[in-house]
């Protein structure tokens, strides 16, 4: 009886130790959330960075509150950026100023080097340093780089008249698709453009006011399309 006893407790044990191996083993969760910006302009597929949770994890909570659908693409420079998510510019009359709208909470400022404003980032806009020196970002606006290529030169020249260095990885990418290098650890980038960087273009050239925003409204709708 002993015998039978030890045994079962044995095989239990290594039951247990097999059971922790296993879990051990499983694969860290690394896959990205992808989004989907459909406009009439086009769609525009976006992943989001797991480095940057916070952000993340807020833009999904929008997109599932459907907070961010019909807002509008209130703010476009051509060879700079395209902004929205500002939930005044729902059904705003034309030429009323937008930009000042969203939650009354804030987001900390997420930081990270390999996270730069390529063409295509998805990155939060905020207020300026005077009013918000931590950089921290807003609850709900966003941008998407268009931005410009530049050239090494002009890139080093920029680089030294901003004290930057830039990584091989962003030298490669400001010289070849294009970005807005001065807007690096400044605004916090939280995502990518993997799909629908021509939608971008072409919302980047429309007609605006001197407001900058389009003189014809360019609504949105959000959904995310894998978690």
């Amino acid at each position: 009886m002993k015998k039978i006893f030890l045994s079962i407790v044995i095989t239990s044990f290594v039951i247990l130790t097999l059971c922790h191996v296993i879990q051990a083993q499983k694969p860290i969760q690394t896959s990205n959330k992808i989004v989907l910006i459909v406009t009439q302009y086009g769609d525009i597929k976006i992943k989001l960075y797991n480095e940057t949770p916070l952000h993340r994890d807020n833009f999904i909570k929008l997109v599932k509150e459907k907070y961010l659908d019909s807002t509008l693409f209130h703010r476009v420079i051509n060879q700079f950026m395209i902004q929205g998510g500002d939930p005044d510019s729902k059904h705003a009359t034309a030429g009323s100023l937008l930009g000042n709208g969203g939650p009354t909470y804030t987001i900390p400022a997420e930081f990270v080097n390999t996270l730069f404003h390529k063409k295509g980032a998805l990155a939060a806009a905020r207020e300026g340093d005077q009013v918000n020196p931590t950089k921290a970002s807003s609850g709900s606006q966003f941008y998407i780089v268009q931005g410009k290529v530049f050239t090494a030169e002009e890139l080093n020249m920029f680089a030294q008249r901003m004290g930057k260095t830039f990584s091989p990885e962003q030298i490669k990418a400001y010289t070849t698709i294009g970005g807005t290098p001065h807007l690096d650890n400044n605004y916090t980038v939280f995502g990518e453009v993997i799909d629908g960087l021509n939608v971008i273009d072409k919302i980047a050239a429309v007609t605006t006011d001197k407001n900058n925003r389009p003189l014809n409204d360019i609504p949105m709708t959000v959904t995310i399309i894998e978690e």
